[in-house]
């Protein structure tokens, strides 16, 4: 498995939330009751649209839900946050995403009613979320309207769920929720041993999934999530993680086997790739080393031995040199 990912946080959050089970629980422990009271749980159908442009997919990611809202077709979109500071303008934003998905539904259904969208927003950063949650607070002078004048000018407000917020006791639900939610609240702001305990306790959240596919399933995700948004934690912390499991969960050793896998064949993948560089700078040597020869003078073994130190850049600034040097003084100022 490869643990290298691009948008581990879109990746993490779509994996997970796409679980009908998580998102019911999701929407039972962090929205609003009223919310919950008029949702018809079992007809959430996960949508694949998503509305978020190129240009803005490393700060945000987002789901689609069709499901019955007060006995009539609407929609639940929750949209992830994941920069490490709050946006003034999400509502904004919120605004045309949901424009988007009725123009979606008009295309596909004709004209008529559009459906019901309910904007709710996950956020995880280094800062606590601070801002206006409405749409009319991004207005200039909305707040100083009369009442009566308000009622003309667009406005909503969002459901805002803030990680950062949340206690350990406050996080509940699914296996899967309760592993995203800690680790969504700790990424980036705990130091390197506190997401250690984060993990592992993450770790033992997931023993308590039985079903073995889902549990060897997850644990890839969360650990090539951890792996990729947190490049400060090295090879020994996950080996640590393996012997937390083996000394707390030893009935779970498929766990830590798992992990051990996933290292090694990681391992391979960089031996790989290292291989393949100190190969290119074999092969650059060698053609710097004939060109000195031919058009400066003898290579000195030293010189020689110098040269494999150098970095690519260097070799091929020392190749475009070498047909032009007068003596070897000039190849000498370009070596590091």
């Amino acid at each position: 498995m490869q643990l290298k990912m691009k948008n581990p946080h879109d990746k993490f959050f779509k994996e997970t939330f796409s679980n009908v089970d998580v998102f019911k629980d999701f929407i039972k422990y962090y929205a609003p009751e009223s919310i919950a009271k008029i949702m018809d749980y079992e007809s959430i159908e996960p949508q694949k649209d998503s509305f978020i442009s190129n240009s803005l997919d490393e700060f945000f990611s987002d789901l689609l839900f069709k499901l019955k809202l007060n006995d009539r077709e609407g929609y639940i979109y929750l949209l992830l946050e994941h920069k490490s500071y709050p946006s003034r303008n999400t509502a904004f934003q919120l605004l045309q995403y949901m424009i988007a998905i009725w123009r979606k539904s008009n295309a596909s259904k004709g004209s008529g009613d559009l459906p019901v969208i309910l904007p709710l927003v996950l956020f995880h950063g280094e800062k606590n979320w601070h801002i206006p949650r409405s749409f009319g607070e991004l207005l200039e002078g909305f707040e100083s309207l009369p009442k009566e004048v308000k009622q003309y000018v667009p406005n909503f407000e969002y459901v805002l769920c803030d990680v950062s917020k949340l206690k350990d006791e406050d996080i509940r639900g699914a296996v899967q929720l309760k592993i995203i939610l800690t680790l969504f609240r700790d990424i980036m702001i705990k130091t390197d041993d506190e997401l250690i305990q984060s993990v592992t306790r993450s770790l033992s959240y997931l023993t308590q999934l039985e079903d073995q596919d889902s549990v060897t399933q997850y644990l890839e995700t969360m650990i090539r999530y951890v792996w990729n948004v947190d490049r400060k934690l090295t090879n020994q912390h996950f080996h640590d993680m393996i012997h937390y499991i083996e000394n707390h969960f030893p009935e779970r050793s498929e766990l830590s086997m798992s992990i051990a896998d996933m290292l090694r064949e990681e391992g391979r993948k960089e031996g790989k790739a290292e291989g393949i560089e100190e190969a290119k700078i074999t092969t650059l040597v060698e053609v710097a080393v004939k060109l000195i020869n031919k058009h400066v003078d003898a290579v000195p073994p030293a010189l020689e031995k110098k040269l494999y130190k150098q970095d690519e850049e260097t070799l091929n600034q020392i190749i475009d040199q070498a047909t032009e040097a007068d003596n070897m003084e000039e190849i000498y100022k370009l070596v590091k």
